[in-house]
């Protein structure tokens, strides 16, 4: 296959070292000049992705923020092949699934929506991996009416395959961004949150395990964040308030000495990770 990446970053630069791992051509582009210079002398891409090369090309993935995906969308959907594989890889669906799909129904190329779940902290080109995606889960929102298209689901397969994902999991635009405001993004706001404790300043020789599972994604791109965060304030803001009213629930049963609440409530939490994880011993 040939295969066009717009955005070289964490992304797009692993989705482009997975396709050359397996022989396939990759055109890239990335509006970072030392990236792009960096992705040709590595051989991360074998040539810039034009609107020459676009052409050719039978799959084009978006690795960029959801507002730049689109505006990239609205520049080469005159320019795409007919029936080309189009596919983002935004972290929130439901702004740039609706314009993705309204190209494709007026330009006649295969849009999908993608957001694949894996990554790191890190970010850039250098933390590239090709092998960042084998068996993490993909999530994809296909064309309304198009739930059930074998054919599509199958070409899907087909070229997604390099990339080597353990699963794909079907949803619409709007259960994705409802479901990944609780997955991920609170997890971002709460840990982002949580290192602002002046106590985090005298951690050394005090943490562990817990520590560093709950601050890693604290190290975040707050450009990135901000825009996915907004893209997807209402839900996000309703998960928030979730948990600070459970927070508020701890809290008070601490300051009041209440030990019959306190255990109550922690129990609680044990029983829905436990069902959750499949496995209540209670």
């Amino acid at each position: 296959m040939k295969i066009g990446i717009c955005g070289l970053g964490l992304i797009g630069g692993s989705m482009a070292k997975a396709y050359k791992k397996e022989n396939h051509t990759v055109y890239g582009f990335d509006a970072n000049a030392a990236t792009l210079e960096h992705a040709k002398i590595k051989g991360v891409i074998d040539g810039l992705l034009t609107d020459e090369t676009l052409v050719e090309c039978d799959a084009v993935f978006v690795a960029l923020y959801p507002e730049a995906s689109i505006e990239y969308m609205k520049k080469i959907a005159p320019v795409l092949a007919p029936d080309t594989f189009v596919m983002d890889l935004c972290g929130t669906k439901r702004t740039v699934c609706e314009a993705g799909f309204a190209l494709a129904e007026q330009y006649g190329f295969t849009y999908i929506g993608g957001h694949p779940m894996a990554g790191t902290h890190f970010s850039g080109l250098k933390y590239a991996d090709e092998n960042l995606f084998t068996g993490a889960p993909l999530v994809i929102v296909v064309p309304k009416g198009r739930e059930e298209d074998v054919e599509l689901f199958g070409r899907i397969k087909n070229v997604m395959a390099p990339a080597h994902f353990g699963k794909f999991s079907l949803a619409t635009a709007e259960d994705h961004d409802r479901i990944i405001a609780f997955t991920s993004q609170l997890a971002h706001v709460v840990s982002n949150a949580y290192v602002k404790s002046p106590s985090a300043k005298l951690h050394k020789g005090f943490s562990a395990g817990s520590y560093r599972d709950l601050t890693r994604v604290a190290w975040l791109n707050e450009t990135m964040w901000t825009e996915l965060f907004l893209q997807n304030g209402d839900y996000l803001a309703d998960e928030i308030d979730t948990i600070i009213e459970s927070l508020a629930e701890y809290r008070d049963a601490i300051r009041a000495g209440d030990e019959t609440r306190l255990r109550e409530i922690l129990r609680d939490g044990r029983l829905a990770k436990e069902e959750i994880d499949g496995h209540i011993n209670d």
